[in-house]
């Protein structure tokens, strides 16, 4: 590929996911770029406990932190599956669940630890309301992040995502 980023030689590649168009854009360009590097993906999915708190009336028993991580898990092993399926190879590619803020774990707690030297994220699907009054993820990401960010609004053949909604 001709695109500057591409060659660069990125070999442990972090793609944060939450179940949106927008991350599972940004997922399958993280395998493309991981294939093309010979490197590494590992995938994130950050359940918000503060989210979570509102959501539930300020109850959050261990029942329902067990069925929101089993099926952020369940969620990322169907990511894994596909991208193997497709030929990525299986020991290139890591799942994980986290609790916390997804803002700081994303940009700071995560990539620390795991020593990522890319985070691929989609763009927000906020509208301007809700991006005002919280800020997007990847948004804070690119500005506090220890490493390069690409932010994905193009899927694997560079085309903008449609919204099919208008």
């Amino acid at each position: 590929m001709e695109d500057g980023i591409m060659e660069q030689d990125y070999k442990r590649i972090l793609v944060p996911v939450d179940g949106s168009k927008e991350a599972e854009m940004a997922f399958k360009k993280a395998v493309k770029v991981a294939q093309m590097n010979g490197g590494h993906l590992d995938v994130l999915t950050v359940l918000d406990t503060k989210q979570f708190i509102g959501l539930h009336g300020g109850m959050l028993n261990g029942d329902v932190i067990y069925q929101l991580s089993e099926d952020a898990q369940k969620y990322l092993n169907e990511l894994k599956e596909g991208a193997v399926k497709d030929g990525f190879k299986e020991d290139d590619i890591d799942i994980h669940v986290r609790f916390g803020e997804p803002k700081t774990v994303i940009s700071q707690e995560f990539i620390e630890e795991y020593k990522n030297d890319l985070i691929m994220i989609g763009s927000t699907g906020m509208n301007a309301v809700t991006r005002l009054l919280v800020g997007s993820v990847s948004e804070y990401v690119t500005r506090n992040a220890r490493t390069d960010v690409i932010i994905v609004r193009t899927d694997v053949d560079n085309k903008k995502l449609v919204d099919k909604k208008k």
